[in-house]
């Protein structure tokens, strides 16, 4: 195994800004209290547990881990999460996903990938230590994009019938930020690093990837400011994912099965 192939984690060290730690720690709290012995490990991602969080912008990144997310009510932790809102006002949104013991050890390429190299444990054992190394491969990156096509078809609905500004600029903001993920994707074999700064993944597009750069310089511009006209963009994120699926039809068709060897 190459080790310039191996994925690094993003986050190396936990360093929360001050002002986030009575936020981040009450609410693993409610979490705690509201689902106890529930809950496995909790994880956070992005740019609070980074230390570069922006009050008023950054939004809260969490992962639940397990052992069966049945037992965890998204009601429930969606009551928390509004609770939190109304008194730490300076936190934009605070999204919480929610996936099992199992699925990080029988998913390596996919949620081992998101709890191992994308998220820093801060609370129990952290299940990520139990993921193999991930190497950088065709196969990985398929595997990463799996949900993909769900993924953008969901928001793109989404974005299509919304009628309230805010919740156009929040669906635009996020299909754009997805489609970046995804277009990142496919040069990780060149940038062999993975990169949670959206404008990091620009550069990495715009020096290897083959499209259209207008595309994703548009792409970014919406991510940063939201506020366009919804069926121009819709026009150009269908073009990109159309280049997206393109690619990713033509990787798995270059894969040699064993059966072929």
């Amino acid at each position: 195994m190459r080790p310039d192939r191996v994925l690094e984690k993003v986050i190396k060290k936990i360093n929360i800004q001050s002002e986030y730690k009575p936020f981040v720690e009450e609410y693993t709290a409610s979490l705690l209290s509201e689902f106890n012995g529930k809950i496995h490990s909790i994880y956070m991602c992005g740019s609070i547990p980074k230390g570069t969080a922006k009050p008023f912008e950054s939004d809260a990144d969490f992962t639940i881990v397990c052992e069966r997310p049945e037992d965890i009510d998204y009601d429930r932790v969606s009551c928390l999460k509004d609770q939190m809102l109304q008194k730490y006002p300076f936190v934009t949104k605070v999204d919480t996903v929610i996936c099992s013991l199992d699925d990080v050890r029988s998913k390596p390429n996919e949620w081992g990938f998101w709890i191992k190299i994308i998220c820093v444990c801060i609370h129990g054992t952290d299940i990520g230590e139990e993921v193999p190394p991930i190497l950088i491969s065709p196969e990985f990156i398929l595997d990463l994009n799996s949900d993909t096509q769900e993924a953008v078809e969901r928001v793109r609905g989404f974005l299509s019938n919304a009628t309230d500004d805010t919740l156009k600029s929040r669906y635009t903001k996020g299909y754009s930020k997805k489609l970046i993920r995804a277009l990142y994707s496919l040069v990780l074999e060149d940038t062999v690093v993975w990169q949670d700064d959206i404008s990091k993944m620009k550069n990495g597009i715009l020096e290897y990837c083959t499209i259209d750069s207008a595309l994703v310089d548009y792409l970014y511009a919406c991510y940063l400011d939201s506020h366009v006209d919804v069926e121009e963009f819709l026009g150009n994120a269908e073009e990109v994912y159309r280049y997206i699926e393109k690619v990713l039809t033509a990787l798995a068709a270059s894969r040699t099965t064993p059966s072929e060897i």
